[in-house]
């Protein structure tokens, strides 16, 4: 019996730290490093899978760098044509060492390599950025947009950030827990007794673990301390969600049929994208990791008009491709949303946007079946003239994507050479230390 608890309590626990990426292994020093002036505020990350084709983003006939201003965007993603001079596409980072070929996984914010079922091996950037950037109740939350089918039969997955080596954090794709998890505690109805009786559950569960913890050998002890901690954790995070929950009643998403009655999956991605959004302008968060097909070959935008799904579509060219064209359309209208809603917020002299950086790419670099010898990236904001904007950047392939962390370390006050790449490593795959200066000002 005692061995079923156990069990049980794993299982729990797995599904909790889904809800919170607290550090369990922490290397960079949070309070020293923090940056108080200049840099990012909040930091969202954008990953859609099956590869980001750079003929989809450069516009035509660009083969160097230069200023966008006077060129047309791509059909893929025309609807940031009136944001032209808040974005800039990067071209010519590589992720050779990160075997991309289905999913870099891990590897694709993390800049080391990554395979199906594999452990990450080390902090993730979107993690680290969460540590460094201006402290929020909740650092760091990951969405996962899937198939209907997926998002139910597992709500929760992990594939693209980690806190540390064998540490990964959980992406949530059921809505529904989602919003219990951030507003139950201010809800009416049915929401508010489902949240009462997880918070009640969870309470328990957290006493159980712990005591149970005490009767094993000292080696499992250690082991079995993580999972009480997550419940602690989960816990300690409602508890100071409720102590602002009048605050936070001003940003809480209403819910509708969209929520308990989709029609498509398309439906739960985009009430997954309002809490997002709604946790950012709140303040619970100040990094937004969403995973558009979770990082996996897998994924659906039936509601798009799109039939195909799953590992066909990374199958397809996309340049000039009405299916590609749709979802990546779809993406843009999401990032779109994005800097709207965050512009509508007041923050010091600006706006929360003009303190923002959105990175948009994918964990597949350029597609699927991919050596990653080009892995392109659009970034959109300038976080106070920081980033160059308004321009396109053609680099030489011979920076990984491992520089592009390093350069946001870097803006968010914390100086690194190199992120997640030894020196033997570099030595083959990075022909550079320290940021990108290509993409500063």
């Amino acid at each position: 019996m005692m061995m079923n608890r156990r069990k049980l309590l794993r299982q729990f626990a797995a599904t909790a730290g889904a809800a919170f990426s607290a550090p369990l292994f922490p290397n960079i020093a949070q309070a020293a490093l923090r940056s108080s002036g200049g840099g990012p505020k909040r930091v969202i990350f954008f990953l859609q899978n099956q590869g980001f084709d750079p003929k989809t983003c450069i516009p035509a006939g660009m083969k160097n760098s230069g200023s966008l201003a006077k060129a047309k965007l791509p059909e893929p993603i025309e609807a940031l044509e009136p944001f032209k001079d808040r974005l800039h596409i990067i071209n010519g980072l590589h992720g050779l060492h990160t075997s991309p070929s289905h999913s870099a996984f891990f590897g694709a914010l993390g800049g080391y390599r990554g395979d199906d079922g594999a452990p990450p091996l080390g902090p993730t950037i979107d993690y680290e950025l969460s540590k460094v950037l201006p402290q929020t109740l909740m650092p760091h939350l990951c969405i996962g947009m899937d198939s209907m089918e997926n998002m139910k039969a597992k709500p929760t997955v992990a594939n693209l950030s980690a806190s540390g080596a064998g540490q990964p954090i959980f992406m949530q794709s059921n809505p529904n827990h989602l919003y219990q998890m951030l507003y139950g505690g201010i809800s009416d109805g049915d929401i508010r007794k489902q949240h009462e009786a997880r918070s009640s559950m969870f309470d328990r569960i957290e006493q159980l673990a712990a005591a149970d913890g005490q009767s094993l050998p000292m080696a499992d002890q250690q082991r079995y301390e993580q999972y009480v901690k997550g419940f602690h954790d989960i816990n300690d995070l409602r508890g100071r969600l409720g102590g602002v929950s009048e605050h936070l009643r001003k940003f809480a998403p209403k819910v509708d049929d969209r929520y308990t009655k989709p029609q498509f999956e398309t439906d739960w991605h985009d009430v997954l994208l309002d809490l997002g959004i709604s946790a950012l302008k709140s303040g619970i968060t100040s990094v937004l990791t969403i995973g558009s097909g979770r990082g996996e070959i897998f994924g659906s935008w039936k509601g798009l008009g799109v039939e195909e799904q799953g590992h066909n579509l990374g199958h397809m060219e996309q340049p000039d491709n009405p299916i590609w064209i749709k979802i990546r359309q779809y993406n843009s209208r999401m990032l779109v949303k994005l800097m709207e809603q965050l512009e509508s917020v007041p923050e010091g002299s600006g706006t929360m946007m003009d303190n923002t950086l959105i990175v948009y790419t994918s964990n597949n670099a350029d597609k699927q079946h991919t050596a990653g010898a080009t892995w392109p990236v659009m970034l959109l904001g300038n976080c106070g003239g920081i980033f160059k904007t308004g321009c396109f950047t053609q680099l030489d392939g011979k920076r990984p994507i491992n520089a592009l962390y390093s350069t946001l370390l870097n803006v968010s006050g914390v100086p690194c050479e190199r992120f997640n790449l030894s020196d033997k490593m570099a030595a083959k795959f990075d022909a550079g230390t320290g940021p990108l200066k290509e993409i500063l000002v």
